[in-house]
């Protein structure tokens, strides 16, 4: 179960017995903030784009799109998505639970600057009924980030 091949991988840093599993599911940032209890924009949702070996996860609040533009300019490629199967085979996580957390050392993790809004976020912790807990910081830590990026729309 991804949910403790997360639970494990978050130990070191002292925040594993912050991860949330639900009844309900939390597969979609509205799922996510209805379960947690938050509005939508503090899920911190993972995105995975096809790089051209593996993938790079984005993390970004979850009331923000990615600018294609933006995310060009950051990362000199197209922003392509994964599918379904390839999200499961390059992050070990299924859609709807994939996280930054416990994936193969591969994946290039990248925080995007609208998550600093807030105090605490909640990404996913592996599965699709879970969630963590996490400060712009301790995500920062937890996920191994490469770094910040800004490559969502801006708010008009």
């Amino acid at each position: 179960m991804s949910v403790e091949k997360v639970r494990e991988y978050l130990k070191p840093y002292g925040v594993e017995e912050r991860i949330q599993e639900f009844e309900e599911s939390s597969a979609t940032v509205e799922l996510a903030a209805h379960a947690v209890g938050v509005i939508p924009a503090r899920i911190a949702k993972t995105l995975s784009f096809k790089k051209e070996e593996g993938c790079i996860l984005v993390v970004t609040a979850g009331d923000q799109k990615i600018d294609n533009s933006k995310f060009k300019k950051t990362f000199g490629m197209k922003a392509k998505m994964l599918t379904a199967d390839e999200v499961i085979q390059l992050t070990g996580h299924a859609v709807g639970g994939v996280c930054p957390f416990a994936v193969p050392k591969s994946v290039e993790v990248y925080l995007d600057e609208s998550l600093k809004r807030f105090q605490t976020v909640f990404p996913a912790a592996g599965s699709s009924n879970s969630a963590v807990e996490l400060t712009c910081l301790e995500l920062e830590m937890c996920s191994k980030a490469s770094g910040w990026v800004n490559v969502c729309k801006s708010a008009e």
